[in-house]
């Protein structure tokens, strides 16, 4: 694959994760790496990290909220001031702030991922357009299986994932006569501290090797290999696909996460709703 030599890269949600795992992808091949994410110490870290990895890597760090425009045009600033030019972005920042039934979910919480998720990575494809225009470069979305699964207890999460794929395939749609790409990666399950609950062993892992053909948890080297192709020159005839790296989880079902959700939630069937049998 050709080096990213001179290349300049941002990734939100650089500090751990598949996010560091992206960063260090581009940093191996040669690119001036800038990490943002919310807290000072985990980017100092995983800037560290890489450095350990990479002897010589050019990595950056910048405190960043995605969901606040101006923070995260800061971040864009920064990352192109720092290579010269900008020439990829990975927007990895995401999480879930809510798990369980929709109908008892917290409006808040719901509200809170869609603004994480779908909104955050709006906000970084708005703020780095200008910049990857200049350079005919490459954005790319971390989306997630359960856009296209259902996966029962995740519903914010899965619906502001899919939210996310549809902003990235119009956006692909938009930017092509200037030359700017935009693709999306859809994990499955992957093994990092995040994960790590479900990683470590249990139902709900198993539930997962069931539906997963290859049988086993994906890592951040596998997300980090794609987001490098993506964000090179051999993909540059790729725009507005949404990728998985799942192990082929999507030729069959979403996870069990019902010995989660039970704790909290109460047994089936009804999930505090009368059931049509209770109603007979």
């Amino acid at each position: 694959m050709a080096a990213l030599e001179g290349h300049g890269a941002l990734v939100t949600g650089g500090g751990s994760g598949i996010g560091e795992g992206c960063a260090l992808a581009l940093a191996r091949d040669g690119a001036v790496v800038t990490l943002c994410g919310r807290t000072p110490e985990k980017l100092d870290a995983a800037a560290q990290r890489i450095r350990d990895a990479v002897p010589g890597a050019g990595v950056h760090t910048i405190p960043a909220d995605v969901t606040v425009e101006a923070e995260i045009a800061a971040a864009v600033e920064k990352a192109t001031r720092e290579a010269g030019a900008l020439h990829a972005v990975v927007a990895s920042a995401g999480g879930s702030l809510h798990m369980g039934p929709l109908h008892l979910a917290d409006a808040e919480a719901v509200r809170s991922t869609f603004e994480l998720n779908m909104m955050g990575t709006f906000l970084t494809l708005k703020q780095s357009v200008p910049a990857l225009a200049t350079t005919r470069g490459s954005f790319v979305g971390i989306s997630s299986h359960v856009a296209v699964q259902s996966e029962r207890f995740l519903g914010a999460y899965a619906a502001s994932k899919a939210g996310l794929d549809q902003i990235v395939r119009i956006a692909a749609d938009e930017l092509g006569p200037s030359g700017v790409r935009v693709n999306a990666i859809r994990p499955g399950i992957i093994d990092n501290e995040l994960m790590s609950a479900i990683t470590s062993g249990g139902p709900v892992l198993d539930s997962y090797l069931h539906e997963i053909p290859l049988r086993r948890v994906g890592t951040v080297d596998d997300v980090g290999a794609l987001a490098r192709f993506l964000c090179g020159p051999e993909s540059s005839y790729v725009t507005g696909q949404c990728i998985g790296v799942d192990g082929g989880q999507t030729l069959r079902s979403g996870a069990d996460y019902t010995p989660f959700a039970e704790p909290m939630f109460g047994t089936e069937p009804g999930w505090g709703l009368v059931t049509d049998t209770e109603q007979q």
